[in-house]
């Protein structure tokens, strides 16, 4: 009998819209803009999205007790 080898590979997605930043970090989507203090980045116009590694060092420095509060803040900890 023959065998197969099956390679997949998984590209993780990176760039998020509002709801799916919002499902990934938990909050509701009508509290997600509100709440979240990281700031969307405009692709092209009329694109906007949100990073997942800012949305990371946000939710890191929330378990840390140490909120990032402003884009700057988030920058300055990647």
């Amino acid at each position: 009998m023959s065998s197969a080898n099956l390679n997949i590979s998984v590209v993780e997605k990176r760039m998020f819209s509002t709801s799916e930043a919002a499902d990934y970090t938990g909050i509701l989507k009508k509290y997600f803009k509100t709440t979240c203090p990281v700031q969307l980045i405009e692709l092209r116009p009329g694109t906007v999205i949100y990073d997942q590694r800012y949305l990371d060092v946000w939710i890191e420095g929330i378990k840390a007790g140490a909120e990032a509060t402003t884009q700057d803040d988030i920058l300055g900890k990647l």
